[in-house]
């Protein structure tokens, strides 16, 4: 596959580095928003890193409940 996006930092990164940096691209080189994403999840995919979420921010263990709430 050709590539043909320009990198943030210049080079392709790591599997490693793809995984923890929200944002692969140069940003500069999109005219918005939608298409920086669109090519972001293109970009994770070619890399073999997942693609991120809506809710990856949410955690997945259970919330302790507030001592105001009933437990039933």
């Amino acid at each position: 596959m050709d590539w043909k996006y320009r990198w943030k930092n210049g080079s392709q990164p790591s599997r490693d580095q793809a995984a923890k940096n929200p944002h692969l691209l140069d940003e500069s080189q999109f005219e918005n928003e939608q298409d920086r994403k669109l090519v972001e999840e293109s970009a994770r995919k070619h890399l073999g890193v997942p693609v991120s979420t809506l809710d990856e921010k949410q955690s997945i263990l259970p919330r302790a409940a507030s001592p105001d709430e009933n437990i039933l």
